[in-house]
């Protein structure tokens, strides 16, 4: 006799049988958003639907009944049955069992990330339609308001082809305020906008406010040494004038008419200014400005070329070096200038082996270190026919100096 079952085992039951429903539900939902051809998908689940049943109600009583209907129905019936399943769905098999390996190169089904598109915007300002070309970098922004790529792109159409600094300025500013943005980009957005205000309106002022924004925002980083940097150099005439090179000449004057022959007189270049006069400017410069690194270096050459003072040139350079957030890169080249002068005005080779193997020491895995090891293999070579030179004197500034190590710049 069979027992009874008893309720739980109705419950669980009933439990199943749902969560075998909601599961059917699910997967042919996700198929069915997963797919590329809905309605295709739907006729197969249809014509599906109709093989099962067909099993089921026919192919399964008929087998079950044995016999000859069993074996010359029922059974080639089921079999038929299941090729009719085979040709619905094989392509769909198919691509399952591929699928893995296919993954492997293009990514499987993963969706792209969204990403803005600046191309159409490129062309446009290309062929010089600049309004169209902001006009489709607003739209993309729109979509992608942080975008670091789109917002510099917007800053330099409105700034260097529409010549609309104001535009720029407030791109760039609303640019840096945003959150999430790294450093690097702060402080390139911030110098592109310098710039700008150099090249275009010649307005040493405005450049100014943003060095010093940039000091501001990142504190503490060789961005802000950079930008001191700068500052330093807005004084310039000749960061005004653009960065060629202008010489002056002076011409002799010619009594008569000078004709097109060589009578034309001698043309010299002006002459040079006295080295002393250089490095009291350079004093003079750095005690208002010591993070000004291009001036440092010319007057660490002006102390060991003209006057032979290693000491004085290699207190300049260790200024340099010794100053906090300086690029690993930037310390190389100082160590190694270091060492040139040793080498150039009768230093000693174990002051300029400890400059190169203080670049070693940065980051003995760095490309620098690389050179620097090179280097040391063919230092001594360096100082063969290196004579040394007698060396000049200093001018009365000498004592007011500055930078020799009673003030530090």
């Amino acid at each position: 006799m069979q027992k009874p079952h008893s309720d739980f085992d109705i419950i669980l039951g009933i439990l199943g049988t749902f969560a075998l429903i909601a599961g059917t539900i699910w997967f042919l939902w996700r198929s069915l958003k997963r797919t590329e051809d809905p309605p295709s998908l739907i006729l197969k689940w249809i014509l599906s639907a109709g093989v099962f049943a067909f099993i089921l109600l026919v192919c399964a009583p008929s087998v079950a009944r044995g016999g000859y209907e069993g074996a010359f129905f029922g059974i080639p019936a089921t079999a038929a049955a299941g090729l009719t399943l085979a040709i619905i769905w094989g392509r769909n098999i198919g691509a399952i069992i591929a699928k893995p390996f296919c993954s492997l190169y293009d990514g499987g089904q993963e969706p792209d990330v969204p990403k803005p598109f600046y191309s159409q915007a490129l062309a446009k300002r290309k062929r010089g339609e600049f309004l169209a070309a902001r006009a489709d970098v607003l739209a993309e922004l729109a979509r992608f308001p942080n975008d670091v790529e789109g917002q510099m792109l917007l800053a330099e159409i409105e700034a260097q082809d529409l010549k609309d600094l104001r535009a720029a300025e407030v791109t760039i500013q609303r640019f840096i305020n945003q959150a999430g943005h790294a450093p690097t980009n702060i402080a390139y957005a911030l110098f592109s906008m310098a710039d700008w205000h150099m090249k275009y309106a010649q307005d040493p002022a405005a450049a100014r406010a943003c060095f010093e924004q940039v000091a501001a925002l990142l504190p503490e980083s060789e961005w802000c040494v950079r930008a001191a940097e700068r500052i330093a150099h807005l004084a310039r005439t000749e960061h005004l004038l653009g960065a060629e090179d202008r010489r002056t000449y002076q011409v002799e004057h010619i009594e008569g008419d000078p004709g097109l022959g060589v009578a034309w007189g001698t043309v010299r270049p002006a002459a040079e200014e006295d080295p002393a006069a250089t490095a009291d400017k350079y004093v003079r410069h750095l005690e208002e400005h010591p993070l000004d690194t291009e001036i440092r270096e010319r007057l660490a050459r002006l102390y060991a070329e003209h006057y032979q003072r290693l000491d004085l040139a290699e207190a300049q350079l260790e200024q340099l070096i010794q100053h906090p957030n300086q690029p690993q890169k930037q310390m190389a080249r100082w160590l190694n200038m270091l060492a040139d002068l040793q080498v150039k005005f009768g230093g000693s080779y174990d002051a300029a082996l400890a400059a190169l193997q203080r670049i070693i020491d940065l980051n003995p895995d760095a490309g620098t270190a690389t050179v620097a090891r090179s280097r040391i293999a063919l230092l001594k070579l360096e100082f063969k026919g290196q004579g040394k030179s007698q060396a000049v004197t200093l001018g009365t500034y000498d004592d007011d100096l500055g930078l020799k190590g009673g003030r530090q710049g």
